[in-house]
């Protein structure tokens, strides 16, 4: 209806009650209750129909309300969102090696390279260190041997080496290195989940998890 020079669109509610939006004649629309008209469930085809032909004038009235009901969920993205801040990149390529205690440096190179197949890393200053060592290649990493008198214990740790702190290897078969394992007698335990992954432990009771992957 018209009062004055205003149109005024009266909008019925759900509960019978009757909000009025006020569009003044440059298409601005006056405060706006949201809390009763979100009461309302087909508010949009109802404006419509008040609005009558007005299609301008509708499209205005539309996109205020729904540019005011989402001013909070706006808000608290802009809040939450944060901005990188390039000074603190700083340059995280890939895993570099895993240091592996171990108490005697010939029987774990006996296992990391004779029953693994493991190479040996001979630009690594194995001499300059005050400890006795290896640096072991594993694909583009390493693993660093450690000869320390006391390595982990070797009583106490969990049967199967994914609930320990281990180092994961990725491979291409596991039931190959399973066979082998069985041939060497070595005790193993398979992914509790699983997938095609095997767990075992160096002499030093390091742990090892091999995953398989496709490549």
């Amino acid at each position: 209806m018209y009062i004055g020079s205003r149109l005024i669109a009266s909008v019925p509610m759900a509960s019978c009650a009757t909000s009025f939006l006020t569009i003044l004649p440059n298409n601005q629309v006056n405060h706006v209750t949201l809390s009763t008209i979100a009461t309302y469930t087909p508010l949009k085809r109802n404006l419509q129909k008040s609005i009558g032909n007005g299609r301008n004038q509708g499209h205005c009235l539309r996109t205020k309300v729904k540019t005011s009901i989402d001013a909070d969920v706006l808000a608290k993205d802009s809040t939450t969102s944060e901005s990188v801040d390039d000074n603190s990149d700083f340059g995280v390529v890939n895993m570099h090696h895993v240091g592996l205690l171990c108490e005697n440096l010939e029987r774990s190179l006996d296992f990391y390279q004779n029953l693994l197949g493991l190479k040996i890393n001979e630009a690594r200053p194995h001499d300059k260190l005050p400890y006795r060592g290896a640096w072991l290649w594993v694909g583009s990493e390493m693993i660093h041997l450690m000869e320390l008198p006391n390595p982990d214990p070797y009583t106490g740790r969990p049967e199967h080496g994914g609930r320990d702190r281990h180092t994961c290897i990725a491979i291409r078969d596991v039931s190959k290195l399973k066979a082998i394992l069985d041939k060497a007698g070595i005790p193993y335990t398979l992914s509790r989940s699983g997938r095609p992954a095997i767990f075992t432990r160096d002499p030093d009771t390091n742990a090892l998890e091999f995953t398989q992957v496709d490549c």
